[in-house]
């Protein structure tokens, strides 16, 4: 599985962006699609993420209500909606996929990444 994020930019406090991952290669039903990011010295954190076959969602607690994580499979594209944003949601966005039956918030889990993009918002 091949991924490739982008969408990232340049955004003022209280704007949106959409970010996109395009998945090519092999992808099954059971598969967890997730967005992760890493801020400038932090470690990579979980932010959401849907599993491709029946859309099931789950995100953190900052995510909620202001990101939206969704999947359209003819396009084998995930999607996460960022609305409200803030200035420390400033990061490398990266998308992930996980073969593992099982879900999971911790980066190691899964097996194939994307190469990230940038967004940065501005106070």
């Amino acid at each position: 599985v091949q991924l490739q994020a982008s969408g990232g930019g340049l955004v003022q406090a209280g704007g949106s962006l959409r970010l996109s991952c395009a998945a090519s290669g092999r992808t099954f039903s059971h598969y967890y699609m997730a967005w992760f990011r890493q801020a400038q010295g932090k470690e990579r954190e979980f932010v959401a993420r849907i599993r491709w076959g029946d859309g099931t969602t789950n995100g953190t607690a900052s995510a909620k209500g202001r990101f939206t994580i969704s999947r359209d499979n003819a396009k084998k594209t995930v999607y996460l909606q960022m609305d409200s944003l803030k200035p420390e949601d400033t990061a490398r966005y990266y998308c992930a996929a996980s073969t593992s039956r099982v879900p999971t918030t911790i980066p190691t889990r899964y097996l194939y990444w994307g190469q990230g993009t940038l967004v940065t918002v501005s106070s």
